[in-house]
């Protein structure tokens, strides 16, 4: 007998995936945080109730997850891609990498608050009214820190938003995980 929550968790780990790997930055603590996440939402299946959200519901228990973890980790440095050490290196010679490494440098600049919102919106597709559940806010309030964080974005890497580039058409890159 086929179990429709099970069904639809399943299919929802790619995008859960991508999300967690936005949050950490590193696809091995990607894959633990999902597992954890995956794992508590199952523990947890019971408080959910069929026909609401599951999308949003899964998210933000990664989400939480993510931060519970976070809290802990905080004076530890892990460089298990090399990625602190990469930057020691020389700059890589296409332009298109030096303005997406511009881009996460000035991402990382923005308040964490828009930051979450972008993310969960532009990189993880969710809809406003989905990552507002996520986030614990109205879908308006998530609005605002999108368009301000789009705005911030184009500032911080000096595109020019005038009246003809409305923030909402600032070209973002899409990340997907498979």
């Amino acid at each position: 007998m086929s179990d429709p929550f099970k069904d639809q968790v399943i299919a929802l780990i790619p995008p859960l995936r991508g999300y967690a790997m936005s949050l950490t930055g590193c696809s091995s603590d990607a894959d633990d945080l999902v597992q954890d996440a995956l794992m508590r939402a199952w523990r947890s299946r019971n408080a959910f109730e069929m026909g609401t959200n599951l999308k949003a519901w899964l998210f933000k228990i990664v989400r939480n997850t993510f931060y519970t973890s976070a809290a802990k980790r905080r004076n530890t440095v892990q460089d298990v891609e090399g990625k602190l050490a990469a930057k020691l290196a020389c700059s890589p010679e296409q332009e298109w990498r030096l303005q997406y490494g511009e881009l996460l440098s000035a991402m990382d600049r923005l308040t964490p608050d828009a930051k979450e919102a972008l993310l969960l919106v532009v990189a993880s597709g969710l809809s406003y009214d989905e990552a507002a559940e996520v986030c614990g806010c109205a879908v308006g309030t998530l609005k605002s820190r999108v368009n301000r964080a789009r705005e911030r974005l184009a500032k911080l890497v000096d595109r020019d938003v005038g009246p003809q580039v409305t923030p909402e058409k600032i070209p973002l890159p899409r990340v997907v995980y498979a």
